[in-house]
């Protein structure tokens, strides 16, 4: 008989997943085609994990972010990276008050619930370590003082491919910091004629006002302890420690994944089989979270990249090879 404690619990959690699920359909009253995305972010929320947007400007990657905020009554900052940001414009900064002739601290926009980090490639390294130690400590050290960040406190940080000039790319040991690495592509056609139809009928990105809350604190609470219970049997356990380690043989890959990314793989496959409705863990889940949790982990050799390899090319080479445990 279960108890009606569990019950209720049980009842929490699938009313969780029913709001995080309609959480894409209130994203695409605003942003167009981009649920592979949005599934990813919900997954960072899951897992507290955060994640690293990478797409060409205009692909209406800070609007996404945006109307998630305000789709779960989250707080919500964004802070444009430029060559000359500091990092207490960042963090914050302790401030000289003329009344009581002290300083007092005055926090930055980290201390938010959702942080857009726009075009982190952009500032320079140390700026870029001031948010990644938030990131990764959830506080901020002032004068030696810890001050603890919000809880949920996720980063979702843009950055432009690589091409561009001006840039400072994000070194290999801080984009293992990021949960996921999602690429928010072009639209296709039919897609960009939708978002042109919306814009002709008098569709302002600027208002989020038609965007209902579909979920709240309580409901993500609920969602993660439902993530908590998702249960992983020892084959799959094996399973993700034979792909991490296949990058690490591979001839393709001069850097392979470090067990951080095994344990990250571990937390995203477990938060897709509990929004799939499942209270276990298969292989196919590792399968569709690899690509996203790996991709920014590796390091292609020059040469292949030469060849024209690519990060996502050499994993699915790897999903291919490794045995899946039956």
């Amino acid at each position: 008989m279960t108890h009606p404690n569990q019950q209720n619990r049980a009842t929490q959690q699938d009313g969780a997943r029913a709001a995080l699920m309609a959480l894409r359909v209130e994203i695409g009253k605003v942003v167009v085609g981009q649920d592979a995305v949005v599934s990813g972010l919900v997954i960072a929320l899951l897992c507290r994990g955060h994640v690293l947007l990478e797409g060409v400007p205009g692909v209406a990657k800070t609007l996404l972010v945006r109307t998630l905020a305000a789709a779960l009554q989250l707080d919500f900052k964004r802070v444009q990276f430029t060559p000359d940001l500091m990092p207490g414009d960042v963090t914050g900064s302790l401030v000289y008050d003329a009344r009581t002739a002290e300083f007092k601290f005055r926090a930055g926009p980290v201390f938010t619930n959702l942080l857009l980090a726009d075009e982190i490639n952009r500032t320079p390294p140390k700026t870029q370590a001031a948010l990644l130690e938030a990131m990764e400590e959830r506080q901020v050290s002032v004068d030696g003082e810890p001050r603890f960040l919000p809880d949920p406190f996720i980063v979702a940080a843009t950055q432009n491919p690589i091409e561009y000039e001006g840039t400072y790319q994000l070194p290999e040991a801080q984009l293992d910091r990021f949960l996921l690495k999602l690429n928010v592509g072009l639209p296709p056609r039919e897609q960009e004629i939708g978002i042109l139809d919306r814009h002709a009928r008098g569709f302002d990105p600027r208002d989020l006002s038609g965007v209902k809350p579909v979920a709240g604190p309580a409901e993500l609470a609920a969602a993660r302890e439902g993530v908590a219970q998702v249960l992983v049997g020892d084959e799959v356990l094996g399973y993700i420690v034979d792909i991490v380690g296949a990058t690490r043989q591979s001839p393709s890959l001069q850097l392979g994944v470090s067990p951080r990314g095994g344990t990250a793989l571990l937390s995203t496959a477990r938060s897709w089989a509990w929004l799939s409705g499942r209270s276990y863990v298969t292989p196919d889940d590792v399968k569709a979270m690899a690509r996203t949790t790996l991709r920014h982990r590796v390091a292609l050799r020059p040469e292949a990249e030469l060849e024209g390899a690519n990060a996502d090319g050499v994993i699915e080479g790897i999903l291919a090879a490794v045995p899946v445990p039956r």
